[in-house]
């Protein structure tokens, strides 16, 4: 695929909406996937261990989709997550694709506190 933003729309969708993790890492993510996630290892299938449970088995979590940025092979998506049992966080997933694939990922994740300093969301 030479259309990041196309793919990534796509695996986005898979991913976060759909909450198919190992189908959207199917589709997009390299072998050699680097991850900057300190708690978890590189590769596709230690990610796809690690979320499956809150993807795929957590039928009341919601992951929704605020925004998606695509700058040659740097795409992010701002995310909006609600997992039962824990705050709603404001997540921005960091994406970097090589020859059409997701080859790294860095990740950001911040509490929604009860109440803000301003009047505006954080999405």
């Amino acid at each position: 695929m030479t259309d990041n933003r196309a793919a990534f729309e796509a695996f986005c969708d898979l991913f976060y909406t759909q909450k198919r993790v190992a189908a959207a890492f199917a589709f997009l993510v390299a072998d050699d996937y680097i991850q900057h996630n300190p708690n978890v290892p590189d590769g596709p299938q230690p990610a796809i261990d690690m979320l499956t449970p809150k993807f795929d088995g957590s039928p009341d979590a919601r992951f929704e989709i605020q925004r998606i940025l695509v700058d040659g092979d740097l795409a992010m998506v701002h995310v909006r997550a609600s997992l039962p049992g824990l705050p709603v966080a404001a997540v921005a997933d960091i994406y970097r694709f090589e020859n059409g694939r997701i080859v790294e990922h860095w990740d950001v994740l911040q509490p929604v506190p009860a109440h803000a300093a301003h009047d505006h969301p954080m999405f």
